[in-house]
């Protein structure tokens, strides 16, 4: 025997088969937009983190060609 979904609303549990077709509805609306925020929120995750990563690297990189110049700006003083 399967046990009947329930929902909690401001703190009161209510049966599925206690509510309308409506309710019903906008309770799975509610379920799949909360699944949906949990993989963006996951999703955004990688996102910073890679964001991070090719930032660094623009830094890293930005900082060598610097470097690179200014070495051969002290060659060409001497």
């Amino acid at each position: 025997m399967s046990e009947e979904s329930v929902i909690f609303i401001n703190d009161t549990e209510l049966k599925e088969s206690d509510m309308s077709d409506q309710q019903k509805y906008f309770a799975r609306q509610v379920q799949d937009l909360t699944n949906k925020k949990s993989r963006v929120e996951f999703e955004l995750d990688q996102i910073l983190a890679s964001l991070k990563v090719f930032q660094n690297a623009l830094v890293d990189t930005t900082k060598e060609i610097a470097n690179e110049i200014l070495e051969t700006k002290k060659k060409e003083s001497k």
